[in-house]
């Protein structure tokens, strides 16, 4: 799914009042994570993901991995934050016309 920059700035606006939904422990990006991203994306439609490292190359592949395995759309990153949308059934968020 590819999103126009104006559907992004939609997001991003959205989103700016939310708190993160799932933070990344000590383990790193495990398949309970992944799944618990997967229950939040379905239940909310737009998410944020707190990836608590500093290094930057890690940050990249795991975010990177996060959009992959959850078939999401990475809308932004801002520092440890990774903000993520990926639509359901019912449409809860109705994007702007390309």
């Amino acid at each position: 799914m590819k999103l126009s920059n104006k559907q992004k700035q939609f997001l991003k606006g959205l989103a700016h009042s939310l708190k993160p939904v799932v933070q990344l422990g000590g383990n790193g990006l495990t398949e309970g994570v992944v799944a618990e991203i997967d229950n939040a994306l379905n239940h909310h439609e737009l998410i944020k993901v707190k990836v608590p490292t500093d290094d930057r190359e890690e940050k990249t592949l795991i975010n990177d991995a996060i959009v992959r395995e959850t078939g999401a759309v990475k809308v932004q990153v801002i520092g440890h934050m990774l903000v993520l949308y990926r639509p359901t059934e019912e449409r809860k968020i109705q994007l702007p016309k390309q």
